[in-house]
Formats: structure tokens, C-alpha cells, sequence
């Protein structure tokens, strides 16, 4: 069966209790039901990690080659500084979709450049947790094109 990878960034951990005003009080366990639930409707496995390291989320890209078919990322803040983690997605042979949950073109200026974009297939933003199964359906359909 295929699979994906849903790579969570710093503070995803928080979901639910942080700027609920910006990110609403989705917990990141009601997310991952949310992904679980999208994936068995396609019929893909999923693996879904979250980490606060820099380095582990690029471990995390690396060590899914051959596992997994395509990668959703929310890198939280790291999409605005890590060249190293847009290098990790580059480096990768499967397609990545970016996703963040606010709109980060609407937001500070700083939040409107991302790294990753460049790196990844496409980009979903401003919709809320309701943008995890979209990307997931995104990246399904370009997998799914490319066989």
C-alpha cells in the first residue's frame, strides 16, 4: 500500500492552546485523526511526526525515501529561516506539498517568504486544519498521476 508522510515543525505541538485566535483550537491529535481519516479514505498508509528540531524533521525526510510515496510538511516557523530544511526537501525523490495553517501572506512580512516553496510541488495556506486533508488529497492525486 502506499504511504505519506505528514512532517509537523516546531510549536505544532502546541495546537489547540496557542493563538487559538490564529490557529485556531484544533488539537494536533484532532489533526492527525483529521490526516488518518483522509489517507484511509485514499487508501494510503500514513505516518504522521511532529517535531521541535531542526535536524530530526530533516532526518525525518531523509529516512522516508523508499517508505513513503510523498510528504506533506508544516514547518512552522523554520519555513521562514532553514535553507537546510528546503535543501532536505530538494534532496528527497518524492513530491512534497508545504502547508501551513494561517494565511502567511496576510501576516507579518517576514511570515510571506518561505524557503520550502521552491522546494515543494505546491502550497496550501489560510485554511485551517481543514488544509492537513487537502494537502494530503493534493499530494495523492500527484502521486497518483505520476505512476
Amino acid at each position: 500500500m502506499s504511504s505519506v508522510l505528514v512532517l509537523n515543525g516546531p510549536n505544532l505541538n502546541l495546537l489547540g492552546t496557542r493563538q487559538p485566535e490564529i490557529y485556531g483550537s484544533t488539537t494536533l491529535t484532532e489533526v492527525e485523526s483529521m490526516c488518518r481519516e483522509a489517507a484511509r479514505e485514499l487508501e494510503f498508509d500514513l505516518v504522521f511526526e511532529q517535531s521541535n528540531h531542526e535536524g530530526v524533521l530533516i532526518d525525518q525526510l531523509h529516512e522516508a525515501q523508499g517508505r513513503q510515496d510523498g510528504a506533506v510538511i508544516n514547518a512552522g516557523g523554520l519555513t521562514h529561516t532553514s535553507v537546510a530544511l528546503a535543501d532536505a526537501v530538494r534532496s528527497v525523490d518524492f513530491p512534497v506539498v508545504e502547508l501551513h495553517l494561517s494565511n502567511i501572506h496576510a501576516r507579518e512580512s517576514y511570515r510571506s517568504h518561505s524557503y520550502i516553496a521552491a522546494a515543494a510541488v505546491g502550497q496550501i495556506c489560510g485554511f485551517g486544519p481543514l488544509g492537513y486533508p487537502l494537502a494530503i488529497r493534493a499530494l495523492v492525486g500527484i502521486i497518483q498521476r505520476s505512476v
